[in-house]
């Protein structure tokens, strides 16, 4: 059966009216101011919605998520108003108080025994006077596991207790970076499969009230049964591509995976994303890999940060994936793991995406273009790390997030978020891109800024506009995103979001 809706009184952002005509999904005409009504030639089976003027822009797409951890980072402890080690510890000692008084352990994640860890999130270390350590919190847990995750998820502080359940009793301080933290955290997503689907869920419904249609997940598992299984029982309020990490390479290789491909029996909402692959770490933990020492870390191990992919393992990672149809996303965050990827692409003559791509070397910057490298960019993270950026990237950070001088070159954005470190929300990053602040300080590095207009066509995967033809996934604003204010941006009203033509979020 036909299933047609036709949406009048709209407007364009920037000016002009339009009535849109969908049918089975898909925008059948856009007919803008002169061109006459749509709604007398409609069928007594048309849906007729009136946006009394309205603005329609294509849905957008979050093109870097962690989906299962955005999911669990609303049920664990927040950390993120902690200023020092001192303070962390303190936000746990009242939670455990509150716990032991109540015996309300609900909101902790894998905690309905005293044996459970108690999970925390958001802690940023970077600026902290003081340093994480197992004693500090050894000192107010006794022996309840604990476990709590940095806010770029590369590392993670645990007690005593937690330390010796994950086989690291003699680790030194109990803050664990990159590898040794992946392999914690990924035991954190084990909760039971229905209650984690339905927090996902959730995730996603709050993300399609925000105007969000797709999201790019690169969430370390074997992700494609988990969203078969979600999709199939009735959570279709997003597109979602489904990235693939080195451990599973052989595996997706063996079930014909290749990019792009649409997962049978999922509406046509499932399909096969990149090939994941992180060469460094991030700036908070003091693990991007960079030409320049960190000031303070000079002579130590690890001075410029860590490569946790060689070139000369990262080379033949991408070529077998790409050989089988796989499309490389490289994680690079330090100006140096940056130089190395684009190596890599350059040696291979393949293009994929660069994720991060915070620290870029200047004469690097074209070489995205050039060699067809998306740059996977996340600018709220900018807002976050600007601090320390400046603590941590002395007289660099003119090309730290330097999106306007990637766009100046030529190459291509796409923005994300890469939730849980940033909330999944559009317009949270529309609003860092352009104003390249996110409080009352004036901008950082304004000469970075985007335009909304490029700032959305780098979050509406490729669409500038609605085209007969394209997909029916279109979001409905309150406000012309052309004109808004900063602030109005940030919090931009999504009055509805249609997902191949029908509503995933209806506030009109």
């Amino acid at each position: 059966m036909t299933e047609s809706v036709l949406l009048t009184g709209a407007r364009l952002p920037g000016g002009g009216t339009a009535e849109v005509s969908l049918v089975d999904g898909r925008i059948e005409s856009v007919s803008t101011a002169g061109g006459g009504s749509l709604a007398a030639s409609r069928d007594a089976a048309t849906q007729i919605v009136d946006l009394d003027g309205r603005y329609l822009i294509p849905g957008l797409w979050d093109k870097h998520v962690h989906a299962t951890q955005w999911a669990l980072v609303s049920r664990r402890l927040d950390l993120s108003a902690a200023a020092s080690a001192a303070d962390a510890v303190g936000i746990v000692a009242e939670r455990l108080r509150r716990a032991s008084a109540s015996h309300d352990e609900s909101a902790d994640i894998a905690s309905d025994t005293d044996a459970g860890p108690l999970v925390g999130y958001g802690f940023r270390d970077g600026l902290w006077p003081d340093a994480p350590h197992r004693g500090l919190l050894d000192a107010v847990t006794g022996a309840r596991p604990v476990i709590l995750v940095s806010a770029d998820l590369h590392c993670c502080w645990l007690n005593s207790a937690a330390l010796a359940q994950h086989g690291q009793a003699e680790h030194p301080t109990g803050l664990l970076r990159e590898d040794d933290c992946f392999a914690v955290t990924r035991t954190l997503g084990d909760v039971e499969t229905d209650t984690l689907d339905g927090w996902v869920r959730d995730a996603a419904r709050a993300a399609a009230a925000r105007g969000v249609v797709g999201v790019v997940d690169l969430e370390m598992s074997w992700n494609v049964e988990d969203w078969t299984r979600r999709i199939r029982s009735g959570s279709t309020e997003l597109r979602v591509r489904f990235g693939i990490y080195p451990q599973h390479l052989d595996r997706a290789i063996d079930a014909g995976l290749v990019t792009g491909a649409l997962i049978a029996g999922t509406h046509g909402l499932l399909q096969v994303g990149p090939f994941k692959v992180i060469t460094d770490g991030s700036l908070n933990t003091r693990t991007a890999y960079c030409f320049d020492e960190y000031p303070g870390l000079e002579g130590l191990a690890h001075s410029r940060g860590q490569l946790n992919v060689p070139y000369d393992e990262l080379v033949p990672m991408l070529r077998q994936a790409s050989q089988a149809g796989l499309v490389p996303a490289v994680h690079a965050i330090g100006d140096h793991a940056n130089t190395l990827a684009l190596d890599a692409f350059e040696r291979l003559g393949v293009g994929g995406s660069i994720e991060h791509a915070q620290l870029i070397a200047e004469v690097d910057v074209e070489r995205f273009a050039r060699l067809g490298v998306v740059a996977g960019v996340q600018p709220e993270h900018a807002m976050d790390d600007r601090d320390v950026a400046d603590k941590y990237w002395p007289g660099r950070t003119g090309r730290a997030f330097a999106l306007a001088s990637l766009l100046e070159s030529g190459a291509e954005l796409a923005l994300g978020s890469d939730a849980p470190v940033a909330p999944l929300d559009p317009w949270i990053t529309i609003a860092a891109a352009v104003a390249r602040t996110g409080d009352e300080r004036a901008p950082w590095h304004p000469e970075q800024s985007i335009s909304v207009e490029e700032a959305l066509f780098a979050s509406a995967d490729g669409r500038r506009a609605l085209e007969p033809g394209g997909p029916a996934d279109i979001a409905v604003l309150e406000v012309d995103p052309l004109s808004a204010s900063t602030e109005e941006l940030r919090r931009m009203p999504v009055a509805a979001t249609l997902l191949a033509g029908r509503f995933t979020h209806n506030a009109l």
